[in-house]
């Protein structure tokens, strides 16, 4: 996983000179009059650090884009708009402002490293990668950059770019476990399950406290079939980090395979708890309430989920099957309708078919 940084171009320009004391004399449209835009572009900065400081993102981002006003020609003004918008989750607005940025200062490195971080969450993985080859090319030194492109190239199935990436991270930091993980996720990926399984058990007696290394060997353990070895490693990383949503889905996954559901729908009440809103927990209470047969629950937890997945066929779906055993057909109809819709939209023929199947039950 990607993480956003505090990066130091969003401090410099943060520190460009001290806080002021007074924001409302920021207001005064006599004092704005008196102030040349010199003055006034420092009097901006000043207070959106304040702003920042205060952990008030929003009337910071405001204060910055009034800022790029001023001076347009300023690339650290939208580098720290970047920052902002992609800190709030606003991916698309992040990308376009450090594409600003860049076309002002099209040599550095630390844009192109943001561009990258941004793009890649919106899931244009190709775009992300040439925005951290670019990165790579001014500032080859900088690991970040390569962990960057790993993932990316990961996403995008091409395995030997992750690899000579891996590669890199290494020859410039051996002790870099994320770059370890990125080699194990890569083997995983391509099946070469054995050798995943050597690797990263070498890997995790190098950083025994690794929850991910440890996820990923559960994770080739489980391709393997081995749910029982697969499950001890789950254990084991998830007494390292027991907030982690992927261990607790994974784990709870492996219950329900096994039939252990008093104990699987546990878990992912707990992962739904710790993460509120998460749609994999909640789909996984939903199928475990169906296949205990308790409908109603299933459909107070799918009603739930249609709020957070609503452009989500598969909520509505079960939501209808849950009404049918309720014998409540009409509600059946209704949600299967809605399923059927969104089926539609996504040209998903598999899921019309099993909508159809299950109108024809009713």
């Amino acid at each position: 996983m990607l993480i956003l940084a505090t990066l130091p171009w969003i401090t410099s320009i943060l520190l460009i000179s001290s806080v002021s004391p007074v924001l409302a004399q920021l207001n005064s449209p006599v004092l704005l009059a008196q102030v040349n835009n010199n003055e006034q572009l420092e009097e901006l900065l000043r207070v959106g650090r304040e702003y920042v400081n205060a952990g008030d993102y929003q009337n910071a981002l405001a204060v910055y884009e009034q800022a790029s006003l001023l001076d347009g020609q300023n690339p650290r003004i939208f580098s720290g708009i970047g920052y902002l918008q992609a800190y709030k989750g606003n991916f698309r607005a992040a990308v376009q402002a450090y594409q600003q940025a860049l076309t002002l200062d099209p040599s550095n490195p630390d844009f192109y490293y943001a561009l990258g971080y941004s793009l890649a969450n919106i899931g244009d993985n190709s775009n992300a990668a040439a925005a951290y080859y670019y990165a790579i090319q001014l500032e080859p030194e900088a690991i970040r950059n390569y962990i960057g492109l790993g993932v990316v190239l990961l996403r995008k199935e091409d395995y030997q770019g992750a690899a000579d990436a891996y590669k890199r991270v290494i020859a410039l930091d051996p002790n870099n476990a994320e770059a370890f993980s990125i080699m194990g996720s890569a083997l995983i990926q391509q099946k070469r399950l054995d050798e995943a399984i050597s690797y990263l058990e070498q890997a995790i007696r190098r950083f025994p406290n690794n929850s991910e290394l440890r996820l990923q060997l559960a994770s080739a353990f489980l391709n393997k079939g081995s749910l029982e070895i697969g499950l001890q490693h789950l254990k084991a990383a998830e007494q390292l980090e027991p907030s982690n949503l992927k261990i607790q889905l994974k784990i709870g996954r492996i219950l329900e395979k096994q039939g252990n559901l008093e104990q699987a729908l546990n878990t992912y009440r707990r992962a739904s708890y710790l993460h509120r809103n998460s749609p994999e927990a909640q789909a996984g209470i939903g199928r475990v309430q169906l296949a205990q047969k308790d409908y109603l629950g299933a459909i107070v937890t799918y009603k739930e989920l249609v709020e957070i997945l609503p452009q989500n066929p598969e909520p509505y779906y079960y939501l209808a099957v849950a009404f049918k055993e309720r014998k409540r057909t009409q509600e059946a109809k209704k949600y299967l309708e809605q399923a059927r819709q969104l089926y539609q939209q996504r040209n998903n023929k598999q899921g019309l078919e099993k909508v159809d199947k299950l109108l024809k039950e009713l």
